[in-house]
């Protein structure tokens, strides 16, 4: 069976080829402490993370840390599915298309600045594609 309890923050220190000693003394924190961090026993402060960010060269680390560690992250940001650079395009492009074929709608109900209830099941198909359109780009942010 793959192993799949890595955690973000041990992720991106893998991807970046770095030990944990290392990336310990780069963090100025202990391999204890960024053990703790990769084993979810504690959560890494915003500094920290920022730190492993720029140490690592992985800016997504710090979107995948709010979305996982805030409510606010877990409530509203979008799920970003990450890969390279070539599918995050097509995977955009996919998404704009699909926003596209509902635009008129879109823009029907937006006229009156006003969501009826015979319009809420198209917004919420409306909304649901632009939350798609913005994870879409968000993984394009975010690939290398």
């Amino acid at each position: 069976m793959q192993r799949t309890c890595r955690n973000i923050y041990q992720i991106a220190r893998h991807t970046a080829g770095i030990t944990q000693l290392i990336a310990a003394e780069y963090l100025n924190i202990s391999v204890r402490s960024l053990a703790d961090y990769e084993s979810n026993r504690t959560i890494p402060g915003d500094d920290i993370v920022c730190c492993m960010i720029k140490t690592y060269r992985a800016k997504w680390l710090g979107y995948m840390h709010l979305k996982q560690n805030t409510l606010i992250g877990r409530l509203y940001l979008p799920d970003v599915e990450f890969s390279d650079m070539a599918k995050s395009v097509l995977r955009l492009q996919k998404e704009m298309n699909d926003l596209n074929k509902i635009n008129s709608s879109m823009i029907e109900i937006a006229c009156d600045g006003i969501v009826d209830k015979y319009e809420e099941q198209k917004w919420e198909r409306i909304t649901k594609e632009v939350d798609d359109v913005a994870g879409a780009a968000m993984a394009l942010v975010f690939s290398k």
